[in-house]
């Protein structure tokens, strides 16, 4: 399939606009929850009166300024390790699964760790609002944007909903680009989900009720009541007794399950609002709950599938061009945050050129021997893209079903750490099985691997420091990938973390693969989960 550059580049930048719009319009109602009024006259009264454009504040967009970076330095090969050193530097907040997070990975935790422990919003909202760069960069091409979005996601959100959220728009969006309707889209974006995840079920109930004519605000109280997480405190005072009749009132649900709700409203205002890009924003925005999210990420899949000269003037033009960050520190980007992106127009050329990187490397599909997309100067022909093609074949799971640890690819081998129960706390004389799972990542060898353990003084393993394992070519699929069980026991335990490695070499090959292990001291925590 093919998509004229001009064409995409409108795309694009329809993308980036309807995200800022929705943030604009929803940020003064964040958290509230109450059916709102909100109309473009209100949204028009938020800036100044004189008409000078207001820079775009965005912090649903802020995130994904830094990855953009951190490609344009370090390569297109995304990983959540490389994304979490990123995250470390220059991420400022210290509040809800980004503190976490933050805090979890300066203990040495790497992700998905840094997102499961110890993080009760690891169902949030956080990841999904930052979906829409892997879509740009993999416009056709949902199984790679979900990839994309996997590894961003469990960054602060691990096993939880948070990832599944992210992987669904990204899909979502990424479909966007090629597929004719809405619905398709949504099609594309479910299937790259566990269907009993509370996301695709929250979404296929907006899908019912409108499909069976509900009005929004119905399928609104539809939705909470069926995925409902408390109010945040700051924001009670705004309930309105009608919703605390309906028993969404404080200490209702439960607190940080909030993916849910939000991705299902987003879908709300953009079934509702149809072809309107003011009523898809005044739709999600007088739904409640975390409004310049819903609002900013349907503006965006609004502008990728209409564009952005379908967007009304009067949406955009107060917000100008510029953007300002409110989350990042500038400090270290540059003078004053000059490595960032400074406008709109910016942010799209440079979001291109990445996607023409992404393009040469990931667009060709070697079974088939065809592009599966391309950009070109000529005619766009989309005439070839099926639905079906583009839907995942296992709702996923082969990128998903490794969120219980962390991943490491090397040239040859990859290994998935899974730390079973209580993550990676440790208590000192009780045995901790770990699952290791091997992939053979070059399927026209298959290795000997010599298994050699560096561990703390005092500590055990079942199997002894040094074993050996024939890992067969991925093709023979009774035998890839495979997993080997191994079980710890530290007799001492000393200070808050112990480090482990597990080294893998293969004879006759120079390369040794280091695989690291952490643990906390798990004492204090000993029974509860981690």
């Amino acid at each position: 399939m093919q998509l004229n550059r001009a064409v995409f580049r409108d795309k694009v930048e329809g993308c980036w606009l309807g995200k800022n719009v929705g943030g604009a319009i929803g940020t003064p109602f964040e958290w509230r929850r109450k059916v709102n009024n909100v109309t473009f006259e209100m949204y028009k009264s938020f800036f100044p009166k004189d008409g000078t454009p207001v820079p775009s504040l965005n912090d649903d967009l802020d995130v994904q300024l830094l990855w953009i970076v951190a490609m344009e330095e370090m390569g297109i090969d995304v990983t959540a390790h490389r994304l979490a050193e990123y995250w470390v530097n220059y991420l400022s907040p210290h509040w809800a699964e980004y503190g976490t997070a933050k805090t979890s990975m300066r203990q040495g935790l790497p992700p998905p760790l840094s997102g499961i422990m110890r993080n009760p919003e690891k169902d949030s909202c956080g990841a999904y609002i930052r979906s829409e760069i892997w879509a740009c960069l993999a416009p056709g091409i949902p199984e790679l944007a979900a990839k994309y979005a996997y590894e961003d996601a469990i960054l602060d959100h691990g096993d939880g909903e948070g990832t599944y959220a992210e992987m669904f728009t990204a899909a979502l969006e990424s479909a966007a680009f090629v597929v004719p309707t809405l619905g398709d889209a949504i099609d594309v974006g479910l299937s790259f989900i566990p269907k009993d995840c509370g996301v695709a079920k929250a979404v296929t109930l907006a899908r019912k009720c409108f499909a069976e004519k509900w009005t929004w605000l119905d399928t609104r109280h539809e939705i909470l009541k069926q995925f409902l997480a408390p109010p945040h405190e700051f924001c009670i005072k705004w309930m309105t007794e009608d919703d605390i009749a309906r028993g969404f009132g404080p200490g209702k649900g439960t607190f940080g399950y909030e993916a849910p709700i939000n991705v299902a409203l987003t879908i709300v205002g953009l079934l509702w609002g149809g072809d309107d890009f003011g009523e898809v924003q005044c739709v999600c925005v007088n739904c409640g709950e975390d409004t310049d999210c819903t609002a900013a990420t349907a503006g965006s899949i609004w502008g990728i599938m209409h564009g952005a000269k379908a967007i009304p003037e009067k949406w955009t033009k107060p917000l100008g061009r510029a953007i300002k960050t409110i989350v990042l520190n500038i400090c270290d980007l540059g003078l004053w945050g000059s490595q960032l992106p400074q406008t709109v127009d910016e942010l799209v050329d440079r979001t291109v050129a990445l996607t023409e990187r992404v393009q040469r490397k990931y667009a060709w599909d070697w079974w088939k021997k065809q592009f599966r997309f391309f950009l070109t100067d000529g005619e766009t022909d989309l005439a070839d893209v099926s639905v079906q093609q583009l839907c995942a074949k296992d709702n996923g799971a082969s990128v998903w079903g490794g969120c219980k640890g962390p991943r490491y690819d090397f040239d040859l081998v990859g290994v998935q750490v899974d730390y079973g129960k209580d993550h990676a706390l440790m208590v000192e004389g009780v045995p901790k099985t770990l699952k290791v799972t091997l992939t053979n990542r070059y399927n026209k060898c298959q290795y000997n691997l010599n298994l050699h353990w560096y561990l703390p003084e005092g500590w055990k393993v079942d199997t002894g420091v040094d074993g050996y394992y024939l890992l067969t070519q991925p093709y023979q699929h009774l035998y890839a990938p495979q997993t080997l069980e191994f079980t710890l026991t530290a007799e001492k335990f000393t200070g808050a973390s112990q480090r482990a490695v597990l080294e893998i070499t293969i004879p006759g090959r120079p390369t040794a693969m280091l695989v690291p292990l952490i643990f906390l001291n798990g004492r204090l925590h000993q029974g509860k989960n981690g």
